[in-house]
């Protein structure tokens, strides 16, 4: 045990965010550079070494955070990274974007402040960079046979390093200019710089994985001979398919899915582009969503200039407390205030866009919404609350529906879908195309990033088993788990 009376004696205290009006003027992480390694150790001593750590319940990657807490508590940097990686291909990406249910299912947050699991996890993976302990692993014999990975988010990525490590040959394919998925194009780079990415991605070219970019299956490769072509295949292409919002006036120009628009923000940091063909500069801004997406707009409208930012929410405004009804344990529905909504903005919630009205030229100018209060479960307006604002730019942050069926991966390949449009599969994560595998969103359906690391470790195992007859790889979770909720 770290610290046996941490939890008692010291209080929670979480990473430093760099002054509003300096960090909305550039595109680096919000946070202050160094400001944990100061006090993360204390914090790890927080940890009480639970006899039953619900930590693991939280955290579908099964992180064995007690272990790593502890060696972090006696600065043990190394050993703390050896722990960290058992279970977490890219603990980087989750400490910096996962929103951390372990924190929600840790003991000590039945009555004080959790432990600061997610600060603690990003310093040890910045510590063991730093400190050279992230190294690549190339396997030390071939099996000879080949897998595909389609997709380069988290749960392609993670099966591609599981199944290059274990001896197969694996090339990754991605229909975008570069590798990284969601986490190269939906995260902003305020969130996550992609030079955590990049470094991940030499490491698995050292371990000896192949990287194929601008390469969408379905559409430039016919499926079916993709399969012919490799001895397994794993789809991880995501749900990558926004849901819509069918009211009067979506036509208007300045209506744009969010991704649509964040990737171009992106594609500016990267040197791509000198300024973004989708922009915020100087306009009305409303973001309809009010999850991680919704937030992501928000802070990239605040960088490009907004004259005004409002996002919209359907639902009522969630409490600051846990709900009596979604008790600990469970990953509770709490107001959040997030880096980009600290920088400004108009927060709505119980509200629900009418229509959208334009002017002369087709280009939308505003928006009209009302007041909503569910019954039954479903939003009723309430009369009398009609109003309209200002949009000049409306960025769609309402969820994703489903992995892409119109580049014709899913017909080609002959794929069977479960009854919520996702891509079916059986305990192994094999969909119903013998070789032919399943990870991360486009099977489960839309989820956090944690899951999806977990999935393609998951799947990794079943593709394994399949090409070698047995597996030693991890599966940290089955098709059917879901979320430690209520």
């Amino acid at each position: 045990m770290a610290d046996p009376k941490g939890f008692l004696t010291t209080g929670r205290e979480v990473a430093k965010t760099r002054p509003v009006e300096e960090r909305v003027r550039d595109w680096n992480e919000v946070y202050v550079p160094g400001s944990l390694l100061p006090i993360i150790s204390k914090q790890a001593g927080r940890c009480m070494d639970c006899g039953i750590p619900f930590c693991h319940n939280g955290c579908p990657l099964g992180n064995l955070i007690p272990e790593w807490n502890d060696y972090a508590y006696r600065e043990d940097w190394t050993a703390a990274s050896e722990r960290l990686h058992a279970t977490n291909n890219f603990p980087e990406f989750t400490g910096r974007l996962c929103p951390a249910p372990c924190e929600s299912a840790c003991v000590l947050g039945i009555n004080q402040p959790p432990v600061t699991i997610k600060n603690v996890e990003v310093t040890i993976i910045d510590k063991a960079w730093d400190n050279g302990d992230v190294t690549p692993q190339p396997p030390e014999r071939l099996s000879g046979k080949t897998v595909a990975v389609i997709g380069s988010g988290p749960a392609g990525l993670a099966a591609a390093q599981q199944l290059t490590r274990a001896g197969h040959t694996v090339a990754v394919y991605e229909r975008a200019d570069r590798i990284g998925g969601l986490l190269r194009y939906g995260i902003p780079e305020f969130k996550m710089e992609k030079r955590h990415i990049n470094r991940r991605i030499e490491q698995m070219r050292a371990e000896g994985t192949k990287f194929r970019t601008e390469v969408e299956i379905g559409r430039d490769i016919d499926a079916a001979k993709l399969r012919k072509r490799y001895d397994a295949v794993v789809i991880a292409a995501g749900a990558t398919t926004s849901r819509d919002l069918k009211v009067p006036g979506r036509e208007l120009n300045g209506i744009h899915f969010a991704m649509e628009y964040l990737p171009l923000a992106n594609k500016v940091q990267e040197g791509d582009l000198t300024v973004a063909p989708i922009t915020a500069e100087g306009k009305h801004v409303v973001v309809i969503g009010g999850g991680d997406t919704g937030a992501d707009c928000v802070g990239t409208a605040h960088r490009q200039g907004a004259k005004s930012v409002t996002q919209l929410e359907i639902m009522g405004k969630p409490g600051d407390e846990r709900n009596p009804n979604q008790p600990w344990p469970t990953f509770p529905m709490l107001y959040k205030v997030t880096s980009a909504h600290e920088e400004g903005g108009e927060r709505l919630y119980s509200v629900s866009t009418t229509h959208f009205e334009g002017d002369e030229d087709g280009n939308v100018q505003w928006l009209h919404l009302v007041e909503v209060e569910f019954k039954d479960g479903r939003p009723e307006p309430k009369p009398g609350t009609e109003r309209k604002i200002p949009a000049q730019l409306v960025t769609l942050a309402m969820g994703f529906t489903g992995t892409d069926q119109e580049n014709g991966l899913v017909s080609q390949f002959g794929l069977e879908l479960d009854a919520r449009g996702n891509i079916a599969r059986d305990a192994d994560f094999a969909t119903n195309v013998p070789g032919v595998y399943v990870a991360g969103d486009a099977g489960r359906g839309q989820s956090l990033i944690v899951w999806a690391i977990a999935e393609g470790r998951s799947a990794a195992r079943g593709v394994d088993r399949y090409l070698a007859g047995a597996s030693a790889l991890p599966a940290p979770i089955k098709p059917t788990d879901r979320a430690l909720t209520v």
